[in-house]
Parts: structure tokens; C-alpha cells; sequence
């Protein structure tokens, strides 16, 4: 009986320990889930420290005022937006090129050479429309340039002999003018002495041409010719009042070439005078950038300009000259002024020398017959090919140089933009162009040699005297 108490103590202690136990694993588990609401990601298990035997489970902590989520509300509302990976069951999307790539190289270059040759185009053409508004002025100040290169020299030369500038440009001037009007009207005195005689011949070589054409192998019949005769004078019966609104026009041309002359006069005067004070205030108008290259460039188109006009002059007097002679021994009537006139178109390349020609040859046929005027035909044939060949190549020389295509397209071009006048002004203006475009090319490679020999550090002189040398 002794050990009943002894063994009934250890079984009191062994529940004892038994219900600390089940004591810890509730605590335990109250403590799970208490913590479950408060995940929110999958996050690794957090293992709970058991306290050590008979220490009570430490209290947890006190849940913050409205439930366990109240304190993660405001992280949730700045959290950034998580957006899942697409599944591996999905197609693969390639991404879109960009659409500048997506266009072919060449179609970039053409658009981009298109949008320019636009601008170009538009600004052309708006300069065009400038010009044909105020085409008097315009042609003027060329006419102006032209006497201007011409006479300059002369003006040069007497400053040199010890004149003054005012009085050099003066005389100068008078003289050139002076020149110009006893020629003009000695051409009028000629054409009005020689009219009565010229109605006389025409009518007469209008009658040898009915006669020719009647025994010519064409088989042209009296009929013909006077039914021809009756349609011309019928034509000019129904068009009187066109007739005489072209001379009322003609009289507005006629007020409009002596303002021109005017307008002409005066440039003249204040280009020879002021010249290099004109050019000092056209390069101030220039960019800074651009100025060094526009000041060489000047004094080359100038001198191209000055060679264009004293060529053109000699060689327009050497044909005048010859074709004159010519058509003076073969008795043509007037034969000074039509060289006179063949001396002026002489200033329009190409075209010029075919209407004078022209001009002399009909004046033959209706004056002198078929076979005088074939041999004008020939004089003039033959001083135009020994112009072509022999006197524009020596007296012009390298000073200009426009191909004949040029020469003829520049003329073409000029003849519908400003009539008479801008056919007259547009191969010095081509030739002019093409020396400034060179010497800007020249230039500007002699800037970049520089530039080059800057950054390899020799020095710019090395380089300079070989380019320029090319420029003189």
C-alpha cells in the first residue's frame, strides 16, 4: 500500500505535463490563424518559436483599429499595377518597325529631292511674277549694267590719266550717249530719205515675183496669185480696227521704251560714278557667312560681264561692217541701216543674227529679185559662219563659256519671260551665272582644304597657293 501514493503523484504530473502540452498547441494554432488574414502574396511559412517549457506563450499583439488589413490600405493604393506574364500557350507577337524604316531608301531620297525642287520651283516662279510686274524697271537697270560694262573702262582710263571721277564719268557718259543718238537717227534719216525709192522697188519686185512664180515649174496661175492678193486685201480690210489698236498699243510701247531709256540713263550715270559704293551696300545686305565668298565671287562676274559685252560689241560691228559692204556693192536699198539693224540683233545670240539675216534677204527679194537675194543670202551665210568659227572664239575667248544648248534654251526662255529685252539679257545673265557658280565652288574647296590642314596641324599657306593659282 505504500507505493499507491508514489505512483498516483507521478500520474497527477504526467497529466499535468500532458495538458501544458495541449496548453501550447492551442496557443499555437490560435496563433495561425490570427496570422492568415494578413497574407496577402504566397510568402514563405514563418515558423513559431515555442517557448521553452513552463513559460505561459507570449501574448500577441494587439490588433490596430479596423482588423488586421486597416494598416496595409494606404500601401495598397500607391502600389504599382502588376501585370501577370502572358501564358506559354501564347502566339509570340513581333513588334512594329518604325514607319520611317518601313519606307524603301530611294523613295526617302525622292521625296526629299521632290519637296526641295518644290520650293525651288515656287520661289522661281514667284520671282518670275515679280519680274513681270515691274519689267520696265527691271529691264532698265540690265540695260544699264550693259552700257555701264562697256563704258566702264573708259572711265577707268581717264581716272588713270589724272581726271577726276566726276569729270571722267562725265564725259564719258555724254560721249556714249552722244554716239548712241547720232546713230539712231541716222538709221530714221536713212529709212525716211529712202522711202519713196523703197515703195518703188517693192512694188516693182512684187511685180517680178507674179512674173517668176507664173513661169516657175510650180505651175501657179494668174488666178492664183490675184485671188491670193484679194484674201490679203480683204484681211486687212476686216482686221482695221485690230490694225488700229495695235497702233494705239504701239504708242504705249513707244512712251514706255523712252522711260525706259530714261530710267536707263540715269542707272548709268550713278553705276559708273558710285559704282564700288553700290557693291560696298550690296555685300552688307549679305550674311556674314556668306560675304567672303560673294566679295570674290563680285569682281569675277563683273569682269565676265565687261568681256561679254566688249566681245559681243566687236563682234556685232565686224558683222555689220562686212554684211553692209556686201549688200551695198549687190545695190540693195538701204543698205546702211539694215546693217545697222544686223549690228543691234547682233546682242541676241543666235536668234539675232538669223533675223537680221533674214530681214536683209527679203528686203532684196522685193527690191532687186530672186537672184539677188540669193546672193545676200550667201554674204550673210558666209560672215555668220566666219563669226561662229573665228571671231567669237578669238575675241570672246575663256572669259565666257555657255554651251550652244544653253545659249539657245537661255534665249528661248528669256524671249517669253521678257519679250525682246529678255532675250537680249539672258546670255550675259547665264554667263555671268556660271562664272559665279565656279568660283564658289572653288571656294568653298579651298575652305575645306584649309579646314583640313587646320586640323592636321600644317600650316594653310601650304595648301592655298595651289588652288588659287587655278582662280586667277
Amino acid at each position: 500500500m505504500s507505493r499507491v501514493p508514489g505512483l498516483l503523484g507521478r500520474l497527477g504530473a504526467g497529466l499535468t505535463r500532458m495538458g501544458e502540452r495541449l496548453d501550447e498547441r492551442r496557443a499555437a494554432a490560435e496563433a495561425d490563424a490570427e496570422l492568415d488574414p494578413v497574407i496577402v502574396d504566397p510568402a514563405p511559412p514563418v515558423s513559431v518559436r515555442k517557448p521553452p517549457p513552463g513559460k505561459p506563450p507570449a501574448a500577441p499583439a494587439p490588433e490596430p483599429p479596423g482588423g488586421p488589413s486597416a494598416e496595409l490600405e494606404p500601401a495598397d493604393e500607391h502600389a504599382p499595377e502588376h501585370v501577370p506574364p502572358p501564358p506559354s500557350y501564347a502566339p509570340a507577337v513581333s513588334a512594329r518597325p518604325d514607319p520611317v524604316d518601313a519606307v524603301p531608301w530611294s523613295m526617302r531620297v525622292a521625296a526629299a529631292v521632290g519637296w526641295r525642287l518644290l520650293v525651288l520651283a515656287g520661289s522661281i516662279y514667284v520671282l518670275t511674277q515679280i519680274i513681270s510686274a515691274v519689267s520696265l524697271v527691271v529691264l532698265a537697270f540690265v540695260a544699264a549694267l550693259l552700257i555701264t560694262a562697256l563704258l566702264q573702262p573708259t572711265v577707268a582710263r581717264l581716272k588713270r590719266m589724272g581726271l577726276p571721277r566726276g569729270l571722267a564719268t562725265a564725259l564719258t557718259a555724254i560721249s556714249g550717249f552722244v554716239i548712241m543718238g547720232l546713230v539712231g537717227w541716222f538709221v530714221v534719216w536713212q529709212v525716211m530719205d529712202n522711202l519713196d525709192d523703197l515703195s518703188s522697188k517693192v512694188r516693182a519686185g512684187i511685180e517680178e515675183l507674179k512674173r517668176w512664180a507664173l513661169n516657175s515649174p510650180f505651175h501657179v496661175t494668174e488666178d492664183q496669185i490675184n485671188q491670193i492678193a484679194k484674201n490679203l486685201s480683204d484681211t486687212i480690210g476686216a482686221n482695221t480696227n485690230e490694225i488700229t489698236n495695235a497702233g494705239l498699243q504701239g504708242v504705249t510701247v513707244l512712251v514706255e521704251v523712252l522711260t525706259g531709256i530714261l530710267l536707263a540713263m540715269f542707272s548709268t550715270l550713278f553705276l559708273l560714278y558710285d559704282g564700288p559704293k553700290i557693291w560696298q551696300w550690296v555685300l552688307n545686305l549679305v550674311p556674314e557667312a556668306a560675304r567672303p565668298g560673294v566679295a570674290g565671287a563680285g569682281p569675277k562676274a563683273w569682269r565676265t560681264l565687261t568681256a561679254y559685252v566688249r566681245g559681243t560689241v566687236i563682234v556685232a560691228l565686224i558683222d555689220a561692217i562686212c554684211i553692209g559692204i556686201g549688200i551695198y556693192f549687190l545695190g540693195v536699198p538701204m543698205a546702211v541701216p539694215l546693217a545697222v539693224f544686223i549690228f543691234l540683233f547682233a546682242f541676241i545670240p543666235l536668234v539675232g543674227a538669223v533675223v537680221s539675216g533674214a530681214l536683209a534677204v527679203v528686203v532684196a527679194l522685193v527690191t532687186d529679185g530672186v537672184f539677188n537675194a540669193l546672193m545676200v543670202l550667201l554674204v550673210v551665210l558666209a560672215v555668220q559662219q566666219i563669226e561662229g568659227h573665228v571671231l567669237q572664239p578669238f575675241i570672246l575667248g575663256r572669259a565666257v563659256r555657255v554651251h550652244p544648248l544653253a545659249v539657245v534654251l537661255s534665249v528661248a526662255a528669256g524671249g517669253l519671260v521678257g519679250g525682246i529685252g529678255g532675250a537680249v539679257v539672258a546670255v550675259p545673265l547665264v554667263a555671268v551665272t556660271n562664272t559665279v557658280v565656279g568660283y564658289l565652288r572653288k571656294y568653298s574647296r579651298e575652305n575645306a582644304l584649309r579646314s583640313a590642314q587646320a586640323v592636321e596641324g600644317a600650316p594653310p599657306a601650304a595648301v592655298v597657293p595651289a588652288v588659287t593659282a587655278d582662280r586667277e
